[in-house]
């Protein structure tokens, strides 16, 4: 049977990382978006379970860990469990002197 898997710009429209499905498509092919470290450049890349999803975010890098598939746009509480945030906030480090 084959394992369940999910667009990759659905997921991010789903989990609330892009507020319209177009955003969600244009962060996809974009090129900076990997999956499990391999580059990803289209919308339809498949979202597993246990990928680790790498991607810059405004003055950040996120990485997060698909938790579960969602199976609609909910609430972010709904949305946020189905990922988990893999590295925390870090500041800029200050430039040394």
């Amino acid at each position: 049977m084959a394992e369940a898997s999910m667009r990759l710009d659905r997921f991010l429209w789903f989990v609330r990382i892009a507020k319209t499905r177009q955003r969600a498509q244009e962060i996809a092919c974009d090129g900076r978006m990997r999956i499990d470290g391999r580059v990803v450049d289209r919308s339809a890349a498949p979202v597993r379970i246990g990928n680790i999803l790498t991607f810059a975010s405004g003055d950040r890098v996120r990485v997060l860990r698909v938790e579960a598939l969602p199976a609609r746009r909910g609430p972010a509480p709904e949305a946020q469990a189905c990922y988990q945030e893999l590295v925390a906030n870090v500041s800029q480090p200050s430039p040394i002197d």
